[in-house]
């Protein structure tokens, strides 16, 4: 059964459907997996681990884009 929820996203306020993966959330906020990092309650999360890690009510994630430059 799919519930709303609040997640905090670099300080702003979203609204999801649980369950939701972090890497859902990341896909349904345009955001590709592999051009992110991020930091789910405090905690730096790999990649391989976005398609696991389950986010729950509340939960605060900082997500920071990956500029390739020179």
């Amino acid at each position: 059964m799919e519930e709303s929820a609040t997640i905090i996203a670099n300080g702003q306020s979203i609204t999801t459907k649980l369950p939701c993966s972090l890497e859902e959330f990341l896909l349904a906020q345009g955001l590709l997996p592999k051009s992110v990092v991020v930091e789910h309650n405090g905690e730096a999360v790999v990649p391989s681990e976005f398609s696991k890690r389950e986010l729950a009510q509340g939960d605060r994630l900082e997500i920071v884009k990956i500029v390739a430059g020179g």
